[in-house]
């Protein structure tokens, strides 16, 4: 995943195609007053700009006619870039936190419905056919675990609708399921790690009871480093107030010097910095932080050296910390040469002022986007205004 940015610029995506779903091409305000008049659902597609399966959802499946012809009689459809514009503040307001999720909303703007990923068409087409089901809908499934429902296949599935949205619901979902297993197996060892947020959850005690079962699926050394992650996510939860923007550093080197080497816990908490810098948009310093981390990038992955440039692009207008990101992603392109890095690359070049660089990579990425079948429309424009 490529782009990990937040956007300002207000946009609706709108996609019409000739058989498949017809997206409104309006704001979300105007797409809830023409299903109220209507008396219809809404369906959003709640996509982010960098996200592969949504490419593939919008290419391959949107645009059959079978698809079409239910979303198109049954719902008022948007498509909403969740990173930009009023997109900000629905991701918000719906928890929208994974992409893509696919929306199904009322006439009063409650959600009644939701699932997400990449679907095929019959099941895409079934998701529609459910949000219309009262007895179907997500609500209606939480209802019936909340009256004791045990089914493994009910459990399973409801974990998996609420799993990126409502971690602590699915926490309690999982429990329930992992309660009636006496061994796990690959997909429960899956479901497991996916589920578990935290040391305070019942999962993470499953999660050490069950060892003997879970190293059989995943290598002893994997096993110590998940459960290190776990450990970390909780000291950092912990470490952060979102209401005063502040960390308790003392604690949090504390607390991950049981188990990591000092300059390992001081190097990952100024990353979690770095990280909620951006989130919180303190660009300067999510700017500063980054660059201190990234002295030295030696060592540093392809994919890791493309995200920070890219989030040096998107955020940072120090001409000298744009220059160093420039050389982030010449290493990104070195290590191994994509699509995305090589955009990357010519949009920092463009943001510098050369141009004739900027034209080289471009040219570049349009070529390789070709050759792997990716979208490279927003290169393409780059390409063209050069």
């Amino acid at each position: 995943m490529k782009k990990l940015t937040i956007l300002s610029s207000i946009f609706v995506g709108v996609f019409a195609f000739a058989q498949g779903i017809k997206f409104e091409d309006t704001s979300f305000a105007s797409v809830v007053a023409k299903a109220k008049k209507e008396n219809k659902l809404i369906f959003i597609d709640a996509y982010a700009s960098w996200c592969g399966p949504c490419k593939l959802m919008a290419k391959n499946i949107f645009p059959l006619k079978n698809v079409g012809d239910y979303y198109n009689s049954h719902f008022i459809n948007a498509k909403i870039d969740m990173e930009k514009g009023e997109g900000i503040d629905l991701a918000k307001k719906y928890n929208v936190k994974a992409f893509p999720t696919y929306l199904f909303i009322n006439a009063n703007g409650e959600e009644v419905h939701r699932t997400l990923g990449y679907v095929e068409e019959n099941d895409f087409v079934q998701f529609a056919k459910d949000a219309e089901d009262p007895n179907k809908r997500l609500t209606a499934l939480k209802q019936k675990f909340e009256n004791g429902e045990k089914d493994p296949e009910f459990l399973k599935n409801l974990a998996g609708l609420t799993i990126y949205n409502d971690s602590e619901f699915a926490g309690k979902v999982l429990d329930r399921y992992f309660q009636g297993k006496s061994s796990l197996n690959q997909e429960d060892v899956q479901i497991l790690l996916a589920g578990i947020q935290s040391t305070e959850s019942p999962l993470y005690k499953i999660f050490k009871d069950k060892k003997a079962d879970i190293v059989k699926v995943l290598p002893g050394e994997k096993y110590d480093m998940v459960d290190k992650n776990i450990k970390m996510n909780t000291i950092v939860k912990k470490s952060y107030n979102a209401d005063t923007k502040t960390w308790n550093d003392s604690y949090f080197l504390a607390e991950t010097q049981k188990f990591l080497s000092k300059e390992e816990s001081e190097k990952i908490l100024k990353r979690a910095k770095s990280s909620r810098a951006l989130k919180n948009k303190d660009i300067a310093t999510y700017e500063a932080l980054t660059l201190d981390l990234y002295k030295d990038y030696s060592a540093a992955s392809s994919e890791e050296l493309n995200s920070i440039a890219w989030n040096f692009f998107e955020n940072v207008t120090t001409k000298s910390s744009l220059e160093k990101a420039i050389l982030w992603a010449q290493e990104s392109v070195k290590k191994s040469e994509s699509y995305a890095n090589t955009d990357t690359l010519a949009n920092l070049y463009n943001k510098v002022g050369d141009k004739k660089n900027a034209k080289i990579w471009a040219e570049k990425s349009v070529a390789l986007a070709k050759s792997s079948g990716e979208d490279a429309s927003d290169t393409e424009k780059l390409l063209k205004s050069l």
